[in-house]
């Protein structure tokens, strides 16, 4: 199966191919709120001519070729990744010659249906809950202020609704008097047992002000939780189990973390590398998820085209809501100033045998490749004019 390419040549399949055959059928059949609509016509017009483009010759073989314009969207798999390499090289100077830990949130599937009726104030407490958590185990048990850089995923490798929030969080902070360093064990970050129980309390304590505070919205069907008494007993009932805090084994130096960075920061609920197959004919789409329960095989899913898009709805983010965030050493507020702090102060410790010595840093700055002419494959293409987005509405206005 093949798609479209900003270079104008053949590639893989890709979600705007995806979005552009399910759209027609699925504009007349479901409601969505405006601002899902602006991202399906954004990243169905992504490298099309909808969006105008740039025209070059070629000054090999003097063809010419049209290059499309991209949409930029958050939500595209085909427009993240050069974004993602560009912010990583802004955040490469607030690495630290430290150990790093990785820890993963998980809200319980209970609360998806209310999690969908109300986005943007419980992904903002999902944040604040886990975070406060991390920074206040910082403080009681070291008495030192840590970093922790999250990043909120909404998705499964099924495209299903599933919240959690990936933390990066430094191994040791700054002593809450600014004047040492104070160094984690190298192996382990906090029990995890004890991290489950305060991030838990903390969500429902703020879900709880929430609903006193009359800020929640509740879905049709289910509980009746719009009730204080049946909200009452639903969150007991909610907070009687384990909620799932991960902490996952130490990250091998400062380059570590940059690949982890890289790779999960800027990304969409799917990627064009897992979407296998599109069939117009019965309208179907194909593509390949880790099933973790068994044995984190690779399987193929097949979805109608309603249905992909449905899911692939869920994880559209509210308007200009941030999904990476930066906490406590590593705040944005006067940022650089702790770093050079710590770094004097790291400076100051014992030296580290050579074999320990952190890996230095180094990320090669990041451009988009050269555009390579269709026709003969040299890289020698000479723009010759812009053109404009046309006037005229694209064909997948859902209006």
């Amino acid at each position: 199966m093949t798609g479209d390419s900003g270079a104008g040549q053949t590639t893989s399949l890709t979600l705007g191919e995806v979005v552009r055959a399910a759209l027609p059928d699925f504009s007349h059949t479901h409601r969505l709120p405006a601002h899902h609509w602006k991202v399906l016509r954004a990243i169905a017009a992504c490298h099309t001519a909808a969006l105008g483009g740039h025209q070059y010759q070629c000054a090999h073989c003097g063809e010419e070729h049209f290059a499309p314009h991209s949409c930029g969207n958050r939500h595209c798999a085909s427009c993240q990744r050069l974004k993602g390499a560009r912010w990583l090289e802004q955040q490469t100077e607030h690495l630290l010659p430290i150990p790093y830990f990785h820890v993963v949130s998980t809200l319980p599937h209970e609360l998806n249906p209310l999690i969908q009726h109300n986005q943007a104030r419980l992904y903002s407490l999902l944040f604040s809950s886990a975070t406060a958590t991390l920074l206040e185990f910082g403080r009681n048990n070291l008495q030192a202020t840590l970093g922790v850089t999250a990043v909120l995923h909404t998705w499964g490798q099924n495209l299903g609704d599933h919240y959690h929030l990936h933390c990066v969080v430094t191994g040791g902070g700054l002593s809450l008097d600014g004047k040492s360093w104070v160094s984690l064990r190298p192996q382990w970050l906090f029990p995890v047992r004890a991290l489950s129980v305060v991030f838990r309390a903390k969500f429902r304590d703020g879900l709880q002000q929430l609903f006193d505070a009359g800020q929640l919205q509740f879905p049709r069907t289910g509980p009746r939780l719009a009730d204080p008494l049946v909200f009452a007993r639903w969150l007991r009932r909610l907070c009687r189990h384990k909620w799932v805090v991960y902490t996952k084994r130490p990250f091998a130096g400062p380059q570590a973390v940059l690949a982890y960075l890289c790779r999960y920061t800027h990304r969409v609920a799917i990627t064009n590398s897992r979407l296998e197959a599109l069939d117009r004919q019965v309208g179907t789409v194909t593509f390949g998820y880790k099933a973790y329960a068994h044995d984190r095989q690779i399987r193929s899913m097949t979805l109608s085209l309603a249905e992909f898009l449905r899911r692939f709805c869920l994880h559209i983010l509210p308007p200009r809501f941030v999904k990476i965030r930066h906490y406590g050493l590593l705040a944005n507020r006067d940022r650089p100033a702790r770093i050079a702090q710590a770094r004097a102060l790291l400076a100051q410790g014992p030296t580290q045998p050579e074999e320990e010595q952190p890996l230095v840093v180094t990320v090669k700055p990041v451009e988009p490749p050269p555009l390579v002419c269709p026709y003969c494959g040299h890289a020698a293409l000479v723009l010759i004019r812009v053109i404009e987005r046309p006037q005229t509405p694209i064909l997948w206005d859902t209006s």
